[in-house]
């Protein structure tokens, strides 16, 4: 049972968290109200002071002014759900929309019901996306905006869906959107020319939503077509929204749509001819038309993918041309014919023809063509031209996107970049899409560094190579069996004692070694911080030869990948080897140019490379941390309980998700915080470099035994 505190304790704690001696607030107002509640009452409300007031103190002052109301208009965890959202738009907006958020309380308790049931972008979107993007056609992406429209490459969808009283049913219209803005691009509702029949138009907008209203429904049918049990859920959706009321005579209008064959410019000439007569209204999950925007990301596609796919015929054409007799007889046209009784259609139920003879067609070329058919229904005759000995150049056509060096310079955006949470462990919340990383290139060193290391480790790579064959081939006893060739002593016992005390004996009272196949991935993150400049950057690089060079004897997978950065905005890791690249020279001499760099952000790092790893198949994944210290950045925050707290609860989430995290360090001060960061028997602590490649041995049996 808490305790009440006096106005005096109340004081103390409050001049503490807004830091009375600088910021000069009044605290003798908030006390009175503190002092007049229950003891419960005053730790909640003194625990949330604290804990905003770590973001900003101007956010948390304005809180204990109406500490009392809100406790009388809200429970708990409506007002950790408060506080909490003004914290994240602090983090996402500044001061003075966070401080709106707290002023209009009574917006946010209006709201209570819907945000309760409400669905929300940023919890969907990882279920959304894969289910778009398993659908036909083109791989769509979704972002978060306003409102509900797609361009015809990105589906825009709101932040929150909450027009229906249950969370179910509010993610189920984010995936009936999902579906309908997939449905136009994939049934081809913008290869009609919107825009110039707009123009035209004494009454655009209207003419636009006529439009809509008949296109709608060509694509119900398309949609009920190809996914029938969303469709189903769809009509339960518009029920729950009164919205299925159609007009007198509307089914029969709109009948011919409902055909197969139907298209685009079926649904645009009733709409002509039936403008004026009354329509449906289109619920919430059609969302906007926006036929100038997609127009104008269609020409800028249909431009780079006609170059993208002339060159690669070119590449084609000179394939072909090596085995003619005569290579100055040109060949004939290239040409798309469908497959047996199927029209050319966007399923790609097509072939690519010469002479009368089918191509092989790459996946990335038949994408393109896909997508071309998306947006014009056929591949034009121009488009199946070969380019021209140096006709195109694909870097000035293709889309501008920055080399990931070059990122940082100028303004700082976010195109390209990974997002990740970062764990507030005075907020007791995460800090939202707060670090961003990329993944950044490493310069290759041919400068003889590895053929040194091998000349003066050649002993202990002898050594090294024979410890980890011991693992490749070691057998595992396995215990408690139906038949082995052995007796497993403990079984016996206590079977013999089952026996005598009247139970049924078991027979599994056996032990016999079985091999394993092994499927083991392990992920190497290597610390390239500022303070491995110097010999600790060589100890590095030399461990990471003697590592590969063993670890190729074992022929598990395995990856290195170096980090380093300064600020949350600015998290680098690199590449040194992925799962699917070998051990060779490019490699080898991406080992050679590791440099140390700026601070070590190992949460945001952590995170990541977890994410890397669980995109590999395993039945065993590690990740070992190589570093020289603890989590440090430039700002003092970071290198202060926060990074290690950080960087503990992103440890947590890589165990949550089955990954097993160690570390090795060269820190002698490592045992302060690494038992509390990965636990008192996942590190260690190694002053010879000799020594490390034993220790990765050492942790391979302790896992796989």
């Amino acid at each position: 049972m808490k305790t009440k505190l006096d106005r005096q304790q109340i004081q103390v704690l409050l001049d503490d968290y807004f830091e009375v001696e600088y910021s000069f607030r009044n605290t003798l107002t908030i006390s009175e109200k503190l002092i007049q509640m229950a003891a419960d009452e005053q730790a909640f409300i003194l625990d949330w002071i604290r804990r905003t007031a770590s973001t900003h103190i101007e956010i948390a002052y304005q809180f204990a002014l109406q500490a009392r109301q809100v406790l009388q208009l809200m429970d708990d965890a409506m007002i950790e759900a408060w506080l909490v959202q003004a914290m994240d738009v602090y983090d996402l907006s500044g001061l003075h929309s966070a401080l709106t958020v707290i002023r209009e309380m009574d917006v946010f308790v209006r709201q209570g019901r819907e945000r309760a049931s409400a669905s929300l972008f940023a919890e969907q979107v990882r279920v959304l996306l894969p289910f778009v993007q398993g659908l036909s056609g083109r791989k769509l992406t979704l972002e978060q905006d306003d409102h509900l429209y797609t361009d015809g490459e990105v589906i825009y969808l709101p932040s929150v869906m909450a027009h229906l009283p249950h969370k179910r049913d509010n993610f189920l219209l984010y995936k009936a959107a999902v579906a309908y803005q997939w449905a136009q691009v994939r049934f081809g509702t913008f290869r009609v020319d919107l825009v110039g029949y707009l123009a035209t138009h004494p009454s655009p907008d209207t003419a636009l939503r006529y439009f809509h209203a008949f296109e709608t429904e060509r694509l119900n049918s398309c949609i009920e077509r190809e996914l029938p049990g969303l469709y189903r859920e769809m009509k339960q959706l518009r029920k729950k929204l009164s919205q299925d009321e159609t007009p007198t005579g509307w089914d029969v209008q709109v009948a011919p749509l409902h055909r197969r064959e139907a298209t685009a410019k079926d649904a645009l000439n009733l709409s002509k001819s039936m403008f004026g007569e009354a329509i449906p209204k289109t619920t919430v999950f059609h969302g906007q038309l926006r036929p100038k925007l997609v127009m104008a990301v269609m020409q800028r596609r249909l431009d780079r993918e006609k170059a993208q796919l002339r060159v690669a015929l070119k590449a084609i054409a000179d394939d072909l041309n090596q085995g003619r007799d005569d290579e100055n007889e040109p060949l004939e046209r290239f040409t798309m014919e469908p497959v047996d009784e199927f029209e050319l259609n966007e399923e790609m139920q097509m072939e690519l023809q010469v002479n009368g003879k089918s191509v092989p067609i790459a996946e990335d070329i038949k994408g393109i063509m896909t997508s071309i058919i998306l947006d014009l229904g056929d591949i034009p005759d121009d488009y199946l031209i070969p380019a021209g000995a140096g006709e195109y150049d694909l870097s000035e056509v293709d889309e501008k996107v920055l080399k990931p060096e070059e990122v940082w310079s100028g303004a700082y955006h976010e195109d390209g970049a990974f997002l990740y949470k970062e764990w507030d462990y005075r907020r007791k919340h995460y800090r939202k899409n707060w670090c961003v990383v990329r993944e950044m290139p490493v310069k290759q060193e041919d400068d003889g560094f590895v053929d040194q290391v091998m000349i003066k480790y050649r002993r202990l790579l002898s050594s090294l190579r024979k410890t980890f064959e011991a693992l490749r081939d070691e057998d595992r006893l396995l215990k408690r069996q139906a038949y082995g060739d052995g007796v497993d002593i403990d079984a016996f016992v206590e079977a013999w004692a089952d026996m005598h005390t009247g139970l049924e004996m078991t027979d599994r009272l056996f032990t016999r070694m079985h091999r394993e196949e092994r499927n083991i991935a392990v992920m190497f993150m290597v610390d390239m911080s500022g303070s491995t400049q110097g010999w600790v950057n060589e100890a590095e690089r030399e461990a990471l030869i003697l590592l590969a060079e063993s670890l190729e004897t074992l022929g598990d997978r395995y990856a290195i990948y170096g980090f380093t950065g300064m600020s949350r905005k600015r998290c680098e890791v690199f590449p040194i080897k992925t799962f699917e690249q070998s051990y060779d020279a490019e490699v080898k001499a991406r080992i050679s140019g590791i440099r140390a760099g700026d601070y070590t952000r190992m949460g945001a790092a952590i995170r990541h490379l977890s994410h890397r790893l669980n995109e590999v198949e395993a039945r065993t994944k590690l990740l070992v941390t190589l570093s020289d210290g603890k989590p440090d950045d430039y700002h003092d925050d970071y290198r202060s309980q926060y990074g290690i707290e950080d960087t503990r609860q992103a440890l947590f989430e890589a165990r949550r998700e089955g990954i097993h995290a160690f570390c090795i360090t060269i820190d002698e001060q490592g045992q302060d915080y690494l038992p509390h960061m990965y636990g008192a028997a996942n590190y260690t602590v190694i002053s010879e470099i000799e020594k490390l490649p034993l220790k990765v041995s050492d942790i391979y049996k302790k896992i796989t035994s």
